[in-house]
């Protein structure tokens, strides 16, 4: 235990108030200038136990909490999250975690054998096998991305070593992931060619799975198709992207995308439950500008920016669970504290975090969820970084974009010298060729070089007016 709390320590130390900014994303505290993170922490309420509030699924009766623990991003001996690094899990610190979760009343447990640069189940399993089988529920996917798994040989064998991984004999809900991404070509090979949906449907006959649903990025047309056909794959739960900027402002951010609004009314039409992901937006709704922040503060100042968010996403009657991904016990207990019970969101409060999604729409910023699916380039470029970085300029106000502005030099000066700090620079916007391999994976359906080629130009024209100024 020493060790772990060193390495944490150790980390902090390195990185120092950047960490502190990372934390800030996760939970929605304010940064450092407005309110210390350390001091929120530790003044963090303690959640109480037994006071969960949970959802009943209609097709099993499964008693499912209302928080779901998202295992994609799990923590490191490092000190930071797995998607972050290829250090070992800390194992120690995810069995922790999962015991304290479990603790409160959390019980749904959402991986992948993609997560974690795949060691997610694994880890997953060991902290999960400690307890009675009946006291959890397992969500693992179908996650048969690379042709090399397209044939029904590989899927089968995904699916087997999931079991194994897991140290279980049935998966409680298995989804096929991220259908719509790459279009019907991609649902095509990875499920239907090779005849693995029809597998499924009898795996979860045979009760190695219990439940059966999918999960949707990407095009909206095969989300239709497969809902038009619930009464030939009875989808047990469906899992979407639904929090209160992309319930109606999705489609306005990306064209490329479908609001939360129709995805969550065609499930509601046909009974068939909701499980949410992003809730945050990938940590975008809780690093929300300061002037918005401060708005959200003085309406709960009890609460975190973040807790906003996931009141929202818990509030449909139609929704079985919301995920999170939880790296640290700050987390956790924040998230905790916003189920235990839920608070549901009022009319009044509906309206207040429509008006703040309208203001998040002004910013235009890129809609990416640093979710790392288009990694790794094979031009090594850092795409999320790169994204994540100007989008935190933009909403933190430092982005140079009026030449009149007094600040305007100082803010180019600052924007440049932090890019290069943050972005190493063989990996940045200039060294992407326009492939677009990248493309097809992203969730959020970013035309990912012509966001890297636009900001390529405007750091070109920053650096030229930086050298003639």
């Amino acid at each position: 235990m020493d060790k772990k709390k060193m390495n944490r320590r150790k980390f902090l130390g390195l990185f120092g108030t950047g960490a502190i900014s990372t934390a800030a994303v996760l939970t929605g505290c304010k940064k450092p200038e407005t309110l210390r993170i350390e001091d929120d922490y530790q003044s963090q309420t303690e959640p109480p136990r037994g006071k969960m509030s949970y959802r009943t699924s209609p097709t099993t009766g499964d008693k499912v909490s209302l928080l779901g623990y998202g295992m994609m991003r799990l923590p490191t001996e490092e000190g930071v999250a797995a998607r972050d690094s290829k250090s070992p899990i800390d194992q120690e610190m995810v069995n922790r975690l999962v015991d304290y979760a479990i603790e409160h009343g959390v019980n749904y447990f959402d991986t992948s054998p993609v997560y974690c640069q795949g060691m997610s189940e694994h880890a997953t399993g060991i902290a999960l096998h400690r307890h009675p089988r009946d006291s959890y529920f397992i969500a693992t996917k179908m996650s048969n991305f690379s042709p090399v798994t397209h044939s029904r040989e590989a899927s089968v064998k995904l699916f087997q070593n999931s079991l194994k991984e897991l140290q279980v004999d049935y998966i409680d809900y298995y989804l096929l992931h991220g259908i719509g991404m790459g279009g019907w070509e991609a649902f095509n090979a990875r499920f239907v060619d090779n005849g693995i949906l029809d597998w499924l449907v009898e795996q979860r006959k045979e009760g190695k799975i219990r439940n059966l649903g999918f999960s949707y990025h990407g095009d909206i047309e095969v989300f239709d198709y497969l809902l038009e056909n619930h009464d030939k794959y009875h989808w047990d739960f469906v899992q979407i992207e639904l929090n209160y900027l992309d319930w109606g402002h999705a489609k306005e951010i990306n064209e490329r995308n479908t609001d939360a609004e129709y995805l969550y009314g065609e499930l509601r039409q046909r009974g068939i439950p909701a499980v949410i992901m992003e809730p945050l937006l990938g940590g975008r709704l809780s690093n929300v500008p300061q002037y918005i922040a401060m708005e959200m503060k003085k309406r709960d100042p009890e609460h975190t920016v973040a807790s906003w968010a996931f009141r929202y996403a818990g509030t449909p009657e139609g929704v079985l669970t919301v995920l999170s991904g939880m790296t640290y016990m700050e987390h956790l207990k924040d998230n905790l504290l916003s189920y235990c019970p839920l608070k549901p969101v009022s009319k009044e409060e509906e309206a207040f975090l429509y008006d703040i999604a309208r203001k998040l729409v002004g910013l235009r910023t890129i809609p990416c969820n640093d979710c790392k699916y288009c990694m790794p380039c094979p031009y090594g470029i850092d795409i999320p970084g790169i994204f994540v970085y100007y989008n935190k300029c933009k909403n933190e106000g430092t982005l140079p974009h009026d030449t009149q502005d007094k600040a305007y030099a100082r803010l180019r000066r600052s924007y440049l010298l932090g890019l290069n700090r943050t972005i190493p620079k063989l990996r940045q916007a200039d060294h992407c060729i326009g492939c677009a391999q990248c493309e097809p994976h992203c969730p959020q359906n970013i035309r990912i070089p012509d966001e890297l080629h636009k900001i390529d130009a405007q750091i070109e024209t920053l650096k030229q007016e930086l050298f003639y100024s």
